[in-house]
């Protein structure tokens, strides 16, 4: 059985420790976002999410900074298809796999908000967004699978005789993560990408929804929070700390952004949260700080056993990966890497020793 992978937020979206305030956005702290790139290299983060908003600096010139600080992370880099030509976008990662050896994967997002996607100049509606995403994709596997000179027409892009000079680092093609919890979302996930990533729900309910992405030959991953100490009173005394604070003003701002959003994922992890009250989903999934901080703040709360454990459920239910983030982010990174991750790897050890399979013998002759 394969392990768990664990990925993490972007080190941009460090600094902040309460979960009901924004992250400051207005300016950028290069060599702090380093520093945290560094010590996720060192822990063993899986990759870094390096993702793309008007609220934050944009990844693409970063991550070429933090590929030559690191040596061993990976970066997913999360773009929307409509901001740039699918030739020049394929350039820009075959040219970032070239300055770290192939330690690039790629999160498409259609958009969550007809209001920002205008701020880009794009006024495409939900359906069209992924359509467009689609094609995009399309063109991308064709560079990659090195159908060059290519002509391409579409509905949204149109190609004449398209070549790159420089290929994918090694062959191949990145990773492609596929996020949304839309219908169309999903089999975007399972035609041209690797995993699909959604907001959480409880084990139980996550099974459900990946069972027809599993059936298909693709992986499930999710994004969500995590807050852990060693105890769970301790944690829950944090969670405490982290939430104070909280303000209407705050929370108005919240809902009226979901109020123009035209996102499944988003209008979802809302319902879940309204209906549990903005309190317990299990023991363990907390949803109160959804109100003030979006979809991906579900949050994993309990002693580091109590999580570890809890993790291994979304593992039985056909979850493959975790990008996570903390509050503040580096601290909770550290932490989770430290405590959590070595109790989830002894409970795959015993899964792996209790399996069937384990210790049959291989037929010879």
């Amino acid at each position: 059985m394969s392990q768990l992978r664990f990925h993490w937020g972007s080190a941009l979206d460090d600094g902040q420790k309460k979960s009901t305030q924004q992250y400051a956005s207005d300016v950028l702290d290069l060599d702090g976002a380093i520093e945290f790139t560094r010590e996720a290299d060192e822990l063993g983060v899986d990759s870094l999410l390096m993702a793309q908003s008007f609220d934050l600096p944009d990844p693409l010139p970063i991550i070429g900074v933090f590929m030559r600080e690191t040596r061993r992370l990976k970066f997913i880099l999360a773009y929307r298809p409509g901001l740039l030509s699918p030739t020049l976008f394929t350039q820009v990662v075959n040219t970032f796999s070239w300055m770290s050896e192939g330690r690039i994967s790629l999160n498409v997002i259609a958009g969550i908000s007809p209001a920002e996607q205008a701020y880009y100049g794009d006024f495409l509606a939900h359906d069209a967004r992924y359509e467009r995403a689609n094609e995009f994709l399309e063109i991308l596997h064709a560079f990659w699978r090195g159908e060059t000179p290519l002509t391409y027409e579409g509905s949204h892009y149109r190609l004449k005789d398209a070549q790159l000079g420089l290929g994918y680092h090694g062959g191949g093609r990145p990773e492609i993560l596929i996020s949304g919890a839309s219908g169309v979302a999903q089999r975007t996930a399972v035609r041209h990408g690797d995993v699909w990533f959604r907001y959480a729900d409880t084990p139980e309910e996550i099974a459900k929804s990946a069972a027809p992405v599993l059936a298909q030959g693709g992986r499930v991953g999710l994004r969500m929070q995590v807050l852990t100490r060693d105890t769970r009173e301790e944690a829950l005394a944090e969670l405490a700390e982290v939430m104070s604070g909280a303000t209407e003003e705050r929370k108005k701002w919240v809902a009226d952004f979901v109020a123009t959003a035209d996102s499944q994922a988003v209008h979802n992890s809302f319902r879940l949260a309204d209906e549990a009250g903005h309190g317990w989903m299990s023991q363990v999934l907390y949803s109160g700080a959804v109100a003030y901080r979006g979809g991906p703040a579900l949050c994993l709360v309990g002693s580091h056993a109590e999580v570890a454990a809890y993790l291994m459920e979304y593992k039985a239910a056909g979850i493959s990966e975790f990008i996570f983030s903390g509050w503040p982010a580096r601290d909770e990174m550290r932490n989770f890497f430290t405590r959590v991750l070595p109790l989830v790897r002894e409970l795959e050890e015993k899964e792996a020793a209790s399996s069937p399979t384990a210790g049959a013998s291989v037929p010879t002759g």
